[in-house]
């Protein structure tokens, strides 16, 4: 990941690709929430940004144990092999119903946030460039090009957080994701930093 980012087709395991398209496909439509921009105080919802559902992985069931169990041990080797000092993680189910988009945008913001490296996964078979949805991964502001990356099931895509602007292109038919990151811990005596 010389680059500050990695694309991989079909990386994730296939038991857990399994696992986690199957449980998405059977959550109900009220576990999802329309996403929205910013955190805490500055969390808004604007359809001009985004027009995604998400639906945040606390672990509770079987699909979510299995995911964050997986993301802890790529945790480890990530800190080992690369001395990010990552801490923790955070993620979510994400669905893009026919139309739905994501604009341009970055995870982080440099000094802004402790979000280091983004983390997506793909659950879409038979993905054709006629259904759109397509994550185009910008070199950097002025990149207009961008590399454009299909929501192929298996497919994992990582990238510096504040390094990269991205979006999703606006999908033709339902879209499945997980989208997540890894943190720094940036918590002091009077704030605690993820907020909970």
């Amino acid at each position: 990941m010389n680059t500050g980012y990695s694309i991989i087709p079909t990386a994730l395991p296939a038991w857990l690709t399994d696992t986690l398209f199957t449980h998405q496909q059977l959550m109900e439509a009220s576990k999802f929430k329309n996403a929205g921009v910013g955190r805490g105080k500055q969390y808004l919802k604007n359809e001009f940004v985004r027009t995604d559902a998400i639906s945040w992985i606390t672990g509770e069931t079987k699909a979510g144990k299995a995911w964050l169990s997986w993301v802890a041990d790529l945790q480890v080797y990530l800190n080992r092999r690369l001395f990010l000092g990552l801490f923790s993680f955070e993620s979510h189910f994400a669905h893009y119903s026919p139309g739905d988009y994501y604009k341009r945008h970055y995870d982080a913001f440099k000094g802004e946030s402790n979000r280091v490296l983004s983390l997506i996964v793909y659950f879409n078979s038979n993905w054709l460039a006629s259904d759109g949805g397509e994550l185009v991964l910008y070199q950097d502001q002025y990149d207009q090009t961008g590399i454009k990356v299909v929501p192929l099931m298996g497919t994992i895509v990582a990238f510096l957080s504040e390094e990269f602007p991205h979006e999703v292109l606006a999908a033709n038919r339902d879209r499945y994701s997980i989208a997540g990151w890894f943190r720094l811990n940036t918590s002091m005596t009077d704030r605690v930093d993820p907020p909970r």
